[in-house]
């Protein structure tokens, strides 16, 4: 009996770790298609219908791994680039503060704090930047 439970309880486990990977691939995407695809395009390839009005090359995100040089996706400073919140901004900078604009909007049903929802949102986009990589 104790071993069927446990049966039981780790597949339960495994059906909700795998329906919060795909809810989270999906926010991600969102996020991406909703605050990015405009600058960077669709496929992450800096090409979206925005790009030629800026005054600087909008990067290509599918290659941020390849770029770093040892080939890890450079997470914790794409998190710090795209939040944006405690980058030193000068006249000119180009990347909108996603950080302050998602706590701005932040609501939660469970309690979360607007910061806590910003960050979500966040790593949301983040996770989906990484599986994008070329």
């Amino acid at each position: 009996m104790n071993m069927k439970r446990t049966v039981l309880t780790l597949a339960a486990t495994l059906a909700v770790i795998s329906t919060s990977a795909v809810a989270q691939d999906d926010a991600g995407r969102t996020e991406y298609m909703s605050a990015c695809a405009g600058c960077h395009g669709e496929t992450g390839m800096g090409d979206g219908p925005l790009a030629e009005l800026l005054k600087v090359h909008t990067p290509n995100l599918t290659t941020l791994a390849k770029e770093k040089g040892d080939g890890a996706f450079p997470f914790e400073y794409v998190v710090w680039m795209v939040d944006g919140r405690k980058i030193i901004r000068a006249h000119g900078s180009t990347m909108p503060i996603w950080g302050e604009r998602y706590q701005s909007t932040a609501s939660s049903e469970r309690g979360e704090t607007a910061d806590m929802v910003a960050k979500g949102r966040i790593l949301s986009l983040v996770n989906y930047l990484e599986s994008i990589q070329q």
